[in-house]
């Protein structure tokens, strides 16, 4: 028997929609789906949300009002706020960056000056109007995920502390890190060479909804929950744990930024721009973001928020650029899923190395998950290459992402970079080990029911697993 039928508007018109035998038409993601997966199999369509009126000819509401869906007034400051004002709740359904009635004003280069605030109108501009010749070219390599015994010979052998930047320090990476399956004495001992330990939730819930219409607590619980088991388990106390990343890239709005703000977190590096001419440098979110939320399930946040955005520029994916017809540029090196061999991820690398370098230089992000380096020898190879090739140069830093914001923030021509004192810390690291055996403590946890769970740290073994409702392991208090 043949599945219903739906349309689907492309280019040419509207198209009719068949899923093959086995699969269901999915009316939420708007897609084919294991018939098992697809909850939704008694709707025809998707609801139709109301919207407000927000432009009209002549005003229809007095000053400081705005109108809902069915003409009754509510006050401005009552649209998007996360609860229905409206009767017709119309005024949560026009939030977009570009919709929102509160939004964050769009850039103003004359109230929006380093090194607190950077913005500029397409997100292109060089911080500091210095020549692209006399800026360095960073490249942030970061990694998503566990840190542990299947990754950590990759970190060694990437990062084997005989690389150097052209000012004499070792290079750099930038961890996001998940908490379950993590050996907390690896992080402490990453972050005793300078990388840069950042958080990518506690929990890495897979249901990307979760993260899209997460509330304020719930990314409290997950992102600065996350933060305190690190600095707890891994030993880090230098309040160096600045950044996020959200979990399948799945922004969750104003509400984990303004939960970014309260907890002090500096950076969120999660949102994606789409493949572009010239690629974009990172900004503070005090004004509108300078270009499309495309990615991240259209949930970037709309209004003003004291946090910098180290913005995932997309790589340009093609084979041969002069000639192939154009692919949708990818975010995570491992989504470029046409690269199936070395070769071809060298190329990659050049590439986009090159698009950042003969243009405006900004930031060269490559974001990977360790398995996918892992995956094939000849991709851990080429990535080394790629790096050696690089520091034959004068002008190529590898760097973390709070590197990318210091040099932002005092931006500094290449001939002066052997000085720069934000990138002499930790320069050349010595030394050995926090612990040579860590604990592996075998735990559990409420939360977990009938797992027993491997906490590896140099710190003392806590009483539970800690998870969501207990990040400190030390057991449920008593409400």
């Amino acid at each position: 028997m043949r599945g219903p039928r739906h349309k689907r508007c492309t280019r040419s018109g509207l198209k009719q929609i068949t899923c093959p035998s086995g699969l269901a038409f999915d009316i939420e993601k708007q897609t084919c789906d294991w018939k098992a997966k697809v909850t939704t199999c008694d709707k025809k369509e998707k609801p139709r949300k109301v919207l407000p009126i927000l432009k009209t000819d002549e005003p229809i509401c007095p000053e400081g009002k705005l109108s809902c869906g069915n003409g009754e007034c509510i006050d401005k400051e009552l649209f998007c706020n996360g609860k229905p004002d409206c009767k017709d709740e119309s005024d949560e359904n026009a939030c977009t960056v570009e919709l929102d009635p509160n939004r964050a004003p769009d850039c103003d280069t004359t109230q929006c000056v380093l090194p607190d605030c950077f913005c500029s109108a397409d997100g292109t501009r060089i911080p500091g109007n210095i020549e692209p010749q006399q800026v360095p070219q960073m490249i942030t390599i970061t990694f998503n995920g566990a840190v542990n015994v299947d990754n950590i010979d990759l970190y060694e052998d990437i990062f084997n502390g005989q690389r150097q930047n052209p000012n004499g320090c070792q290079i750099r990476g930038t961890y996001f890190v998940s908490h379950k399956y993590t050996n907390y004495s690896a992080v402490q001992d990453l972050h005793r060479k300078g990388h840069e330990i950042s958080v990518f939730s506690l929990t890495h819930k897979d249901d990307p909804t979760y993260w899209t219409q997460g509330t304020y607590d719930d990314w409290l619980a997950e992102m600065a929950g996350a933060r305190l088991i690190v600095e707890r388990f891994a030993n880090i106390t230098d309040g160096s744990i600045i950044g996020v990343r959200a979990p399948y890239l799945r922004v969750g709005g104003n509400k984990q930024f303004e939960m970014m703000a309260d907890q002090f977190f500096v950076y969120d590096a999660s949102i994606t721009a789409s493949l572009g001419r010239v690629p974009i440098w990172p900004y503070t979110l005090y004004f509108r973001m300078p270009h499309k939320c495309n990615g991240n399930a259209h949930n970037c946040p709309s209004r003003s928020h004291p946090v910098w955005e180290m913005v995932m520029n997309e790589l340009d994916r093609r084979d041969d650029p002069t000639f192939d017809e154009s692919l949708p540029g990818c975010h995570m090196v491992d989504s470029c899923s046409n690269i199936q061999s070395g070769e071809q991820f060298g190329r990659l690398l050049r590439h986009n190395f090159n698009r950042h370098y003969n243009t405006n230089r900004a930031p060269l992000g490559l974001h990977f998950h360790a398995s996918w380096l892992k995956s094939k020898k000849e991709y851990r190879e080429e990535l080394i290459k790629f790096i050696e090739e690089m520091l034959g140069r004068n002008d190529v830093f590898f760097v973390t992402m709070l590197q990318v914001i210091q040099w932002m923030q005092n931006p500094t021509e290449l001939n002066a970079l052997r000085d720069f004192q934000e990138w002499k810390e930790k320069c050349d690291v010595k030394g050995q080990p926090y612990c040579s055996l860590p604990n592996a403590c075998p735990l559990t946890t409420r939360e977990l029911p009938g797992e027993t769970l491997r906490l590896f740290t140099c710190m003392e073994c806590p009483n539970n697993y800690p998870w969501i409702l207990d990040p400190t392991g030390d057991g449920f208090s008593k409400k």
